[in-house]
């Protein structure tokens, strides 16, 4: 196996962990009574599994056989709505840089269909950032008790999804 699909085979499981995690905030999220961000949290663990399909479906159009492996447990607990957040954004540029490492070695193995499937990966990746930093701007703005989290636990709230 060429070490391009071994690395597409690894971000099946890393967005499947992605989604884990992000369905452990929800409810973590939920439990304190912040259903706005419970729903929120519970939208994006839906978009991180789009994700590890996408991977999977590219692997099965390659020809290339699917390897999933075990999916470590998240954690739970956090100490504030802010911890969680930061959490999540240090999360997402690990997950820009497994990709962008995907990229880089599909060069250099000539893999140019999967450097261009990564394509859209790689916009997703600068927006998913960008999402996760604005949250936790508006977090510390807001601080994390009375009036102001209470809006923006509503207005996250209102997120469709996808």
């Amino acid at each position: 196996m060429k070490k391009t699909d071994a690395l597409l085979n690894e971000q099946v499981n890393h967005e499947l962990y992605s989604a884990y995690l992000y369905l452990a905030m929800a409810a973590y999220f939920h439990d304190r009574g912040l259903k706005g961000f419970g729903k929120w949290f519970e939208v994006q663990a839906k978009e991180e599994l789009e994700h590890a399909m996408k991977f999977y479906n590219h692997l099965l159009e390659k020809g290339v056989r699917v390897e999933l492996k075990e999916i470590a447990r998240p954690k739970s607990e956090w100490s504030s709505p802010k911890e969680a957040v930061k959490e999540a954004l240090e999360h997402e540029k690990k997950v820009t840089s497994l990709i962008y490492n995907i990229g880089k070695t599909a060069m250099e193995e000539g893999e140019f269909g999967t450097w261009q499937f990564l394509g859209w990966f790689y916009e997703e990746q600068i927006e998913e950032e960008d999402i996760f930093r604005d949250l936790l701007s508006a977090l510390e703005m807001v601080g994390e008790d009375g009036t102001g989290l209470y809006l923006l636990d509503k207005e996250l709230g209102q997120r469709g999804e996808e």
